[in-house]
Order: structure tokens, then sequence, then C-alpha cells
């Protein structure tokens, strides 16, 4: 599945109360960035994810937040550093952005 223009817009405004966010394009999916460090995706599937490290990925782990796994050709299990949104913030840019800060600040 290919990202579409919609679903870049609906991603970069959903944060944009961080200020400017740049896209790019890869593997299927989407990467987004704010000064330059990667916080979200949207992944091959469609699923806008948040990037976790430190005690947020922890936080979004109690938050009942899903995070990307998948099984290699080799068939060998992988988990990426990336959990969906929680419901609150899929649609609420207040929640959204709230959740990029405390991402950045671990990723920074």
């Amino acid at each position: 599945m290919a990202v579409s223009d919609g679903d870049i817009a609906f991603a970069v405004d959903l944060f944009s109360g961080l200020g400017d966010i740049t896209t790019r394009k890869m593997m299927g999916g989407l990467c987004l960035y704010h000064d330059g460090t990667i916080f979200a995706i949207i992944g091959p599937d469609g699923a806008l994810m948040i990037k976790g490290a430190g005690a947020f990925a922890d936080k979004l782990d109690a938050m009942g937040c899903t995070r990307w796994e998948y099984t290699r050709k080799d068939g060998a299990h992988a988990a990426m550093p990336y959990w969906t949104l929680p419901p609150e913030a899929q649609d609420h840019p207040d929640a959204a952005e709230a959740l990029a800060r405390e991402a950045l600040a671990e990723l920074r």
C-alpha cells in the first residue's frame, strides 16, 4: 500500500503544533521529522505510529499502544521502535503533539 497525499496531509496536520514538519517516503511508508529527528512514521500498512525510546517506550506500552512487529523473510521475529498512537491522540492534534514532544525529548 502506498502512502497517499491525503495520509501525508493528515499526519502533518495532526502534528502541526510542533512547527515545521518534514516528510520522506521510505520502504512503502513515510517518515515524519521535526528539526531533522524522525519521531513518527506511517507504516507500510498505513498505520500512523510514534517512535518510542527509553522511558517513553515504557509509557507507550503502559498506555496499551501496540509495537510494530513483523516476521522477516527468514522467519525471524523483529520489532521496530514504533508504537500505534493511543485512541485519544489519533484525531486530536493537542494530544498527538504532546506525545510527539515526549518522543522527541527521548530521541534528542
